[in-house]
């Protein structure tokens, strides 16, 4: 059963809210005019709501407009728990004109009951009565709506005004009590509470606070004492009935709980609170077929319950009723983004449910604070192991096994912990025990996870047969074993494992995209977009699969007005995930489309504006539309979420670089360290800041550090270069570069090692580099991307053309490689120029540079209709690229349409100095 959640269920202010609704159901009643009600008032006087309540109704049968029974019945309702009837019963005494400074204190009480905090602030803030224990009355209830929506102060200044209105107001006084206790002061609010009892011992609301107090200072004995201390004056206080049940659950003590349920249920049968306790009592029994009948009469009566929901969501998740679990903690974290309790329920009931890949979407935002949390690391451990990487899966296993080495209930983390400080095979061996004693399947997946990370494949197909025998009808050992046999070099097994694992659910969006990663690799992305088509033909609104086809299509080269349409479904059809929008921001960033990236995070921070990584994203899209302000803005917002993580700082250093302010940068960088000491872009930032302040001595010093912890990284020997560089130390620069090159031998250092070569007018030695790292390296991508791109700059064609057939045998199907090379042969007059191209419009039929490659080419052999329409495409897909509407107007020319023409070069000479081929444009236009 899940653990009571103070912060959610109980808190001091929400209780202190409690409180006072409770203490102000026993005030007293207004004289009566009718002679009839005279048998309920006496009924009401004798604390007898339930006969009250009949006599009530019995009135009102004889004359429904008496507004003083619709009051005393709306009150004599409230204080029995039924909120709902209460509410309904003191808007007709309102609406039949009973007075306001009777009505409006009531009302607003029930509506605090039901937790419609926003109406109560909409309905009463600026309604002003003219008795002042009315005003005090409705003053604190004002204060505990505001507490609950998180406006302390506001609250603060409503208990001040009770106050001011009737001195030493009871409820107030706790009011502000509570917040004292809630800013930590908990010594303040206990002798502000001991002050109140002393002069007043009856006030139970006062014992009841205490009683939270003493809880929160771990004292539950004495605690526990001081709610039966107010059960014992007013044993119908409904407050302290539920802070003892709570207690008692937190103890263990269902048997004592069960006891002080009946009392409970006596005294308010139809309470919220009431179906709340008896759904928990009923969990912490195993019964939780009891427990969802108790759960959904309390939904029914407070849909929006925090607790209700997230106990809801648990209950669910223990029935197997996954869909309705989903709903119930999705409405939670939609309210709440950082509840723990409900994100770890929802990452439960994902992998019980199958469904792996929304275990990691829901997981994921509690990675960056799961340092110093074991549950949550190993949680991790087993959804990184069921999405295939096995991998992280086995660090996050180790990561809670230090944390934890000893506990009875980690084994597996303990086997994990001996195999990470040497003992290998003892932890190997332990780790086999505990799968198979294990009825569960976590030590198996550790196990399978840790074999695959040795490389031992024979062990981790043995362990994925054992995976099976327990879950024989699920995807996960299919998967399982087609990573270890992909591992293993076997694609064909791999494959035929990843297709049964598809076959047991269609729906499984890990075994489509390692199947669609097969597919790619053999050159088959059709094929690949039928994986993910089956995924969204049984489960139409799978986010991962409507990401992966809108990237598939990006790839192959679509505009990127369909890309984000795509994108834009997959966020009309799940509006609460963050994976759509932040995928829709990041599209239009890629695309240079920093305007329709800002509209995208503005409706992405409307549906959930208090998600860290909508915040960043939001930073970025800013940043990149040059809104500084507003970029900070987010950054700042960001690091009040996440006061412990170094990322905001960073992304506001970003800003301050940006900004020339140098000394401010630094502090954030400083404090980023402060918080993730190896953090090694905040290492980079700082030698950057250092070197940009004039301080090239400490930079040189901290790069030279870089290497050392680091020593298989690149960034501390480019450091060192790029510092030794900029004071003019260029051969001691280019024996950084080359150390690099030996102890790490990266392609970014043999870039700048190159570059440096030139810069220093060593262009011969640059020359004879480039020739022996292409030689020796004939993988590498980056640094013939590099080469290339130099030569195409210095119009040296056939060295480009040279390099680009080397990058094309390497990356057969890329459409740049392919469109570059196309455009090169071309140059050459090369016949094969023209196959390329095709090839590579047939890869992106929508790549608007593409097309103007293809449709040029075609026009210098002839085929001035094919080409012409095939540039009057790219230039209605790229608008704005004048390089291309220049090919389609010189088409235009050679094709004799020159009115046409002529107006394709006036949008071109329109743009003056910005586009610097005016020469050729005044040329074509002259010769019109």
């Amino acid at each position: 059963m899940p653990t009571i959640d103070r912060t959610i269920t109980f808190p001091l202010r929400a209780v202190a809210a409690m409180i006072f609704v409770a203490v102000l159901l026993l005030s007293g009643c207004a004289e009566k005019p009718e002679a009839m009600l005279a048998s309920a008032k006496e009924s009401l006087a004798r604390n007898d709501r339930n006969t009250a309540v009949i006599q009530l109704k019995n009135a009102l049968q004889e004359n429904p407009d008496l507004a003083e029974a619709r009051f005393l019945l709306g009150k004599a309702l409230l204080d029995s728990g039924e909120v709902e009837a209460a509410e309904k019963e003191l808007r007709r005494a309102a609406e039949l004109g009973y007075p306001a400074d009777m009505v409006a204190p009531s009302l607003a009480r029930a509506l605090l009951a039901r937790g419609d905090h926003e109406r109560i602030a909409a309905d009463f803030a600026r309604t002003d009565l003219a008795s002042p224990e009315a005003r005090a009355d409705l003053k604190t209830t004002l204060g505990h709506a505001h507490l609950a929506s998180g406006n302390f102060a506001a609250a603060r200044g409503d208990f001040a005004a009770a106050l001011a209105a009737v001195p030493e107001y009871p409820p107030a006084l706790l009011g502000t009590a509570g917040l004292n206790a809630d800013a930590g002061d908990l010594l303040a609010a206990l002798a502000m509470i001991d002050t109140a009892l002393a002069k007043s011992p009856a006030l139970y609301a006062g014992w009841q606070l205490k009683g939270r107090i003493l809880e929160a200072q771990k004292r539950p004995d004495l605690a526990l004492a001081a709610y039966r201390k107010a059960l014992e004056i007013s044993p119908d206080y409904l407050p302290a009935h539920w802070a003892v049940l709570a207690l008692l659950l937190d103890q263990g003590k269902s048997e004592d709980a069960g006891g002080q349920l009946a009392l409970l249920q006596a005294r308010a049968p139809k309470h919220p609170q009431t179906f709340y306790f008896e759904a928990l009592l009923a969990v912490s029994r195993k019964d939780f077929a009891a427990a969802r009948n108790a759960s959904q009469q309390q939904l029914g009566m407070v849909p929006n319950d925090t607790a209700g929901l997230l106990l809801g969501g648990y209950i669910d998740t223990q029935l197997g009723s996954y869909v309705q679990a989903e709903k119930q903690l999705l409405k939670v974290l939609k309210d709440s983004p950082n509840q723990a309790l409900a994100r770890l329920t929802l990452v439960r009931s994902y992998l019980l449910s199958r469904q792996p890949s929304k275990a990691m979407d829901a997981l994921k935002p509690m990675l960056e604070n799961a340092a110093s949390n074991a549950d949550v690391l190993a949680l991790a451990g087993e959804v990184y192991a069921q999405n295939g990487d096995t991998t992280a899966a086995v660090g996050y296993f180790e990561k809670a096994a230090a944390l934890d080495p000893t506990s009875a209930e980690r084994r597996t983390d303990l086997a994990l912990s001996r195999m990470a400080s040497g003992e290998g095979e003892r932890g190997l061996r332990e780790l086999e025990q505990s799968a198979a004693s294990d009825t569960g399947i976590r030590a198996d997946l550790a196990l399978i996870a840790t074999s695959l990370q040795r490389r031992n494949y024979d062990a981790a197909l043995a362990a994925v047969v054992a995976l099976e025998k327990k879950q024989a009808d699920t995807p996960v050992p299919h998967k399982l074993r087609g990573t270890v046999l992909a591992a293993r070099g076997d694609m064909a097994g791999a494959r035929r494992s990843f297709e049964r694992a598809a076959a047991l659910d269609a729906g499984d969006f890990g075994a489509a995209a390692s199947l669609a990663r097969l597919d790619l690799a053999d050159k088959k992305p059709d094929a690949a977009k039928k994986r993910f088509e089956s995924v969204l033909a049984k489960d139409p609104k799978n986010v991962q699969a409507m990401l992966a086809m809108a990237e598939l299509r990006a790839r192959g080269g679509e505009g990127a007005g369909e890309v984000a349409a795509l994108i834009d479904e997959a966020v009309s059809a799940n509006p609460v995930d963050a994976a759509p929008r932040l995928a829709l921001i990041a599209h239009y960033l890629r695309s240079n489309e920093p305007k329709k990236a800002i509209t995208a995070t503005q409706a992405a921070l409307a549906a959930l504006p208090e998600r860290p990584e909508i915040l960043e994203a939001a930073g970025q899209a800013y940043q990149a539309a040059g809104d500084s302000n507003q970029a900070k803005a987010m950054y700042l917002k960001l690091a009040q979420l996440r006061p412990r993580s170094p990322l905001p700082l960073l992304r506001l250093a970003e800003l301050q670089i940006a900004a020339n302010d140098n000394v401010a940068a630094q502090e954030s960088v400083r404090k980023a360290l402060a918080i993730e000491p190896d953090r090694l872009d905040a290492q980079r930032a700082m030698i950057v800041l250092d070197l940009r302040r004039g301080r090239s001595a400490e930079a040189l010093a901290a790069a030279r550090d870089l290497q050392k912890r680091w020593p298989k990284e690149s960034a501390g020997y480019l450091l060192e270069g790029g510092v030794l560089a900029s004071t003019g130390a260029v051969d001691a620069a280019l024996a950084a570069y080359r150390a690099g090159l030996k102890q790490v031998g990266t392609p970014d250092l043999a870039i700048q090692l190159h570059a440096a070569l030139v810069r220093s007018g060593k262009g011969q030695e640059a020359d004879s580099f480039s020739a022996t790292w292409l030689k020796e390296q004939s993988l590498d991508v980056e640094f013939r991307s590099y080469r290339a791109q130099i030569a195409l700059d210095k119009k040296d064609y056939a060295l480009a053309a040279r390099l680009y057939k080397q990058l094309q045998v390497l990356q057969p199907d890329d459409v740049p490689t392919l469109n570059n090379l196309a455009w090169v042969a071309g140059q050459l007059k090369d016949p094969e120029a023209l196959a390329y191209a095709r090839k590579a419009a047939s890869l992106a039929p929508g790549n608007a540079a593409v097309l103007d490659t293809l449709g040029t080419l075609l026009v210098d052999k002839g085929d001035l209709a094919r080409g012409l329409e095939l540039l009057q495409k790219a230039s209605a897909l790229a608008p704005d690229d004048a390089a291309i509407r220049l090919d389609l107007a010189r088409a235009l020319v050679k094709a004799g349409q020159k009115d046409v023409a002529r107006k394709e070069l006036d949008t071109l000479a329109s743009l003056g100095s910005t586009f610097p081929a005016q020469d050729e444009v005044a040329r074509l236009l002259q010769g019109l």
